[in-house]
C-alpha cells in the first residue's frame, strides 16, 4: 500500500512538473502547497489535472462532480484518488 502511494505521488509530481508555469520553477513541491495560490500552476492547468486523473485513474468527473478543494494540493489529490481507485 505504501509503495502504491509513493508511486502515485511520484507520477503526480512528474505530471505537475510537466504543466507547471515555466516562470515559476520549484525544485521541491511540498505536499500541502496550494498549487494555484502558490503560482505553481494557473487555473487552466486544473483542467489538465482533471484530464490526467480521468485517464490515469478512470475517474468520471461528470458523474462524481468537481470540488476544487480536492485538487488544491498534492496531498489533497492523493487523498481524492484514494487507495481503492484502480489505475
Amino acid at each position: 500500500m505504501i509503495i502504491e502511494h509513493e508511486r502515485r505521488k511520484a507520477d503526480l509530481l512528474n505530471f505537475l512538473r510537466s504543466i507547471q508555469r515555466p516562470d515559476f520553477p520549484l525544485p521541491e513541491i511540498d505536499g500541502d502547497l496550494s498549487l494555484v495560490e502558490s503560482g505553481l500552476i494557473d487555473s487552466l492547468a486544473l483542467l489538465q489535472i482533471i484530464t490526467y486523473l480521468e485517464q490515469a485513474y478512470n475517474i468520471d468527473f461528470r458523474e462524481k462532480g468537481i470540488d476544487p478543494g480536492e485538487l488544491r494540493s498534492v496531498n489533497a489529490i492523493l487523498e481524492f484518488i484514494g487507495p481503492e481507485t484502480v489505475a
